[in-house]
């Protein structure tokens, strides 16, 4: 008996997830014809991240707004993706991703720049935990595509401990280091 107290307890310690915080994207009343008129319902787009690190979108479709938000957020969670962030606060590297006709382009910031980006996108980086990023989305001005063209993006950025570990050295060896002096001005120096 106590014994399945303790895995019961085990499982509500397992169900205490990261907190995630949602964001409403967009909301569209669809309608549906049939023999004796129209029937209307919603789509919710909702994006949903940890801000650490992790975030996911979803869509959902019900006859009432606060149903298709719930089913939107419950896939949104199902579909978490894990990016790594400098310094948890901005990229790593200049991105690109596309969907479709939607093509966006993420670049790398200094400290105290913010989220500069669009409507869907800032929604994503948002959730994601970015403070410092500049974006542009070109092409396509759809949400839907807008925000899978970021995550495109994002699942292709790298950090330095995932590229050196994919080619079996240490992070030193594949940063440029700043302290070794540079080859150029020490050859203009031996001649003068």
């Amino acid at each position: 008996m106590a014994e399945r107290e303790n895995r019961r307890g085990r499982r509500e310690d397992r169900d205490e997830t990261p907190e995630f915080a949602d964001r409403l994207v967009a909301i569209n009343r669809v309608s549906k014809t049939v023999k004796g008129g129209k029937r209307f319902g919603f789509a919710a787009l909702v994006v949903v991240g940890d801000q650490r690190g992790r975030v996911g979108f979803g869509k959902g479709k019900a006859k009432e707004v606060p149903e298709a938000i719930r089913k939107a957020t419950e896939q949104a969670k199902r579909g978490l993706i894990r990016v790594p962030l400098r310094e948890g606060r901005t990229l790593h590297h200049d991105i690109e991703g596309r969907h479709g006709a939607g093509k966006v382009v993420m670049r790398t910031a200094v400290p105290g720049t913010g989220i500069i980006a669009g409507g869907p996108m800032r929604a994503v980086f948002e959730m994601l935990g970015v403070q410092d990023v500049v974006a542009k989305s070109l092409g396509s001005q759809n949400p839907y595509n807008m925000i899978r063209a970021t995550l495109d993006g994002l699942k292709n950025n790298n950090s330095p401990r995932s590229v050196a570990q994919r080619r079996g050295k240490k992070v030193a060896d594949i940063l440029p280091s700043n302290d070794k002096p540079a080859e150029a001005p020490a050859e203009a120096s031996a001649e003068a």
